[in-house]
């Protein structure tokens, strides 16, 4: 079961620094590029289980320290990078608790193979009546 976002708020650690990308001369003076960092292996809102799952599923996110990394740099100001790495973290803790359904195989209708079987067998005397012809 997923953590609630609130709940973890308190762990995260957010930290900026200037980034590349559009802003013209602003670019050069203002850090807006947000990191967004929380530490897995030391959360005390997080059980044993949702550790585990978060780090088999997030692995290429998590560093050698055990620290997931979020990173935003794509608005101008440093509020709207900080919202969009909150997402992408939401996002990544939803999909990594997703539970997806077993596919049920079924078996393929007698009509359908009998429909593929008749065109073969057309498909088949329109050549050989081809190859009479020449």
């Amino acid at each position: 079961m997923k953590p609630a976002l609130h709940t973890l708020l308190s762990e995260l650690t957010f930290k900026t620094s200037r980034s590349g990308g559009s802003g013209g001369q602003n670019v050069n003076k203002v850090s807006t590029k947000v990191l967004l960092e929380f530490d897995v292996m030391n959360s005390k809102v997080l059980d044993e289980d949702q550790r585990a799952i978060i780090q088999s599923k997030l692995e290429s996110k998590i560093n050698s320290d055990g620290i997931l990394q979020v990173v935003s740099q794509t608005e101008r100001t440093q509020l709207k990078n900080k919202k969009i790495a909150l997402e992408k973290f939401n996002l990544l803790l939803t999909n990594c608790f997703l539970v997806r359904k077993e596919r049920k195989a079924t078996k393929i209708p007698k009509a359908v193979k009998e429909k593929r079987l008749n065109d073969k067998r057309i498909k088949s005397e329109l050549k050989r009546w081809r190859q009479g012809r020449d």
